[in-house]
């Protein structure tokens, strides 16, 4: 089985229980934190950021205290490279979100499963595994 890479929103929802995210997705979430196998992309810790401080989300403690609780559950950070950076905008040149690119492109490279709700990604014709977060 792939290892897991959780798009920004599946790891806000998971973090916050939310009834966002479907049962089989939260099985296997739980299945790849067992298998040392969840995923999370450094950059959805700056997207975390931006939205706490356009006070989009509300979170427990400081930034650097919500990542380490999201560290401690088993998610594993992925760091960004520039080989993952440079396949996102090879792949999605037409998508909107920079930060969705570079999480797309960090996924081929890493030969994960992303984890997503996103309808464009979700939609998309590329050769990248994915997992409706919504099911």
């Amino acid at each position: 089985m792939k290892p897991l890479l959780l798009d920004t929103h599946v790891l806000v929802w998971g973090m916050t229980d939310s009834p966002s995210m479907g049962g089989k997705t939260r099985r296997l979430i739980d299945e790849a934190l067992r298998r040392r196998a969840a995923w999370v992309s450094a950059i959805s810790f700056w997207e975390v950021a931006l939205l706490v401080f356009r006070d989009q989300l509300e979170i427990d403690g400081t930034l650097g205290q919500w990542r380490a609780g999201v560290l401690a559950t088993g998610i594993q950070e992925w760091v960004l490279t520039g080989e993952a950076a440079i396949r996102g905008a090879e792949v999605l040149p037409y998508h909107g979100d920079p930060s969705d690119r570079l999480i797309v492109g960090t996924a081929i490279m890493a030969d994960a499963t992303l984890v997503t709700g996103d309808g464009v990604l979700l939609g998309w014709n590329g050769r990248l595994a994915r997992q409706d977060a919504r099911r």
